[in-house]
């Protein structure tokens, strides 16, 4: 007995201390980039899950994600933009003009995406700072047309990057870099899956969000993904943990991270466990591979992401098709929406997709529309406290 309890509590410990690695890379990461950039290599700092990834990396370049998750610099950016914008172009904004932003600081250049008209405003204005190239989204993703369009942005960035490094996007590295991508997204969704087990919960949506986020900052991302395959593989080798008293959530609407989290913490402290999120930061950016070894790998690249669900698509039935493919395969027991203030597109989504849920599958339902501060804490506490009673 005394030896099984050790093994357990061994295979914990092993979960814990790879959990704390993902933790700590973005920080980690400004090392490496600082070492890239004395290579001769650029950084290219990106908002959006529209932006190519794979193309970036082709180009020889390194993709990393810049800060917009904090309240701090929103201040300094209600200088220039209105005070009722979206946080997240606020944060954003607010970051690169103090200087405050470590990541922002490193990269040769930004890759916008109309996704919505406070972010194109705020890219315009970003311009005095750094280089950045707009990439023009249709905003119907189904209508014959955009396919094509949306090839040309594609390939109008390819060769912005061509520019950028010095160095041609050549078939086979394309290839190779959408291969690294998938094997990303696939473990992503693996790493879900092992999550469940017995009822219960291996580990929470805090710690999930750490482990998502560290991709958006890690130079390697071969190396990203055997660290993701071996959490994957310590959480499948462990006991399977007993049935969780909380509720299952399932958690949808605009981005979230580390600083703009409240909510995810306020669920998960009320004694409910987030267990996936449909949002940019989680699912939505994993659930949908790129073709592999295609003969026009800019073609499949254009494909994937123009299939991504994001409330700037009008219309925009993938999201809920994803919210209850998500719902029926972690046995969610409700779904909390979330939407920053100012964010036009998710506030007129939400409505619908509340509607949606509640007929089919049949899910309860609980909208949240907040920003970076605190000042709402409470009520928002007593909400989702009241909503997880009822379930």
């Amino acid at each position: 007995m005394g030896d099984g309890l050790a093994e357990i509590m061994e295979q914990f410990s092993l979960i814990k201390k790879l959990l704390n690695g993902f933790d700590s890379m973005p920080e980690q990461s400004l090392a490496s980039l600082e070492g890239a950039r004395e290579e001769g290599r650029k950084v290219v700092g990106i908002y959006c899950i529209f932006a190519p990834v794979e193309m970036i990396r082709a180009a020889g370049a390194l993709p990393v994600g810049l800060c917009g998750k904090k309240q701090e610099p929103i201040s300094a950016a209600e200088a220039e933009l209105p005070a009722n914008l979206c946080p997240l172009i606020k944060s954003s904004y607010g970051f690169a003009i103090t200087g405050t932003c470590p990541f922002f600081s490193a990269a040769d250049a930004i890759v916008g995406e109309t996704t919505c008209d406070g972010k194109k405003k705020m890219f315009e204005a970003m311009e005095k700072l750094k280089p950045v190239h707009l990439m023009h989204l249709p905003y119907n993703s189904g209508m014959p047309h955009s396919l094509a369009f949306w090839r040309e942005e594609v390939g109008r960035f390819g060769e912005f990057l061509q520019e950028l490094t010095g160095n041609a996007i050549t078939t086979e590295e394309l290839n190779r870099q959408i291969r690294i991508q998938n094997r990303v997204r696939s473990l992503i969704r693996q790493l879900h899956q092992a999550n469940l087990g017995g009822g219960g919960i291996r580990v929470s949506g805090r710690e999930l969000l750490a482990v998502l986020e560290a991709r958006n900052f890690w130079a390697d991302q071969v190396d990203y993904a055997q660290r993701l395959e071996a959490l994957v593989r310590a959480m499948e080798e462990s006991p399977l943990p007993p049935p969780a008293n909380g509720s299952r959530i399932l958690l949808t609407g605009t981005p979230i991270g580390k600083g703009s989290d409240k909510v995810l913490r306020l669920i998960e402290n009320s004694g409910a466990t987030v267990i996936a999120m449909e949002n940019c930061t989680s699912l939505k950016s994993a659930w949908i591979n790129v073709d592999e070894d295609t003969p026009h790998p800019l073609d499949a690249i254009a494909r994937r992401y123009l299939e991504l669900p994001c409330a700037c698509m009008t219309p925009n039935s993938g999201r809920v098709a994803l919210l209850k493919e998500l719902a029926g395969l972690y046995k969610v027991d409700a779904i909390v929406d979330l939407t920053w203030h100012a964010c036009h597109t998710y506030m007129v989504e939400a409505h619908r997709v509340g509607r949606l849920m509640n007929d089919d599958p049949g899910l309860p339902v609980l909208h949240l529309c907040s920003d970076y501060g605190e000042s709402d804490l409470e009520s928002l506490r007593t909400r989702i406290e009241a909503f997880l009673e009822i379930i």
